[in-house]
């Protein structure tokens, strides 16, 4: 059974810039997989040989945006999720990543986050 987790990522970067790299086509693009494609609210994620489908599930402008992977319909609790949270007395802009994995490969998934957080700073010029 799948456990849900949270990563947080602190990103020197507005809020607006880093939205914008999180919630559309072209900035997923950047970082999160090879290729992304969109028709309305469905998202096709394309990485090497393999693809994933996820709906936009739900966004608020420059705070969060949820994806729900689409193979999961079974499951209400399978989706993953970005949110925005920012410091007020220093500014800081943290990214909160929620996801969910096997217990056996957890250490796995963080793993592949820390990385393409990588490729997002890069991404960000950061």
């Amino acid at each position: 059974m799948k456990s849900q987790y949270e990563l947080e990522y602190t990103l020197n970067s507005s809020p607006k810039v880093l939205f914008s790299r999180l919630s559309t086509a072209e900035g997923l693009a950047e970082w999160f997989a090879d290729d992304v494609h969109v028709d309305g609210d469905e998202f096709l994620f394309i990485w090497d040989n393999s693809q994933q489908r996820a709906r936009l599930v739900q966004i608020r402008e420059n705070k969060h945006v949820r994806f729900k992977w689409s193979d999961t319909e079974d499951d209400e609790d399978r989706f993953f999720e970005f949110r925005l949270n920012v410091d007020e007395l220093t500014g800081d802009v943290a990214l909160l990543i929620t996801d969910f994995a096997e217990e056996d490969e957890k250490e796995d998934a963080i793993y592949l986050w820390d990385s393409q957080i990588t490729d997002l700073k890069r991404a960000l010029g950061l």
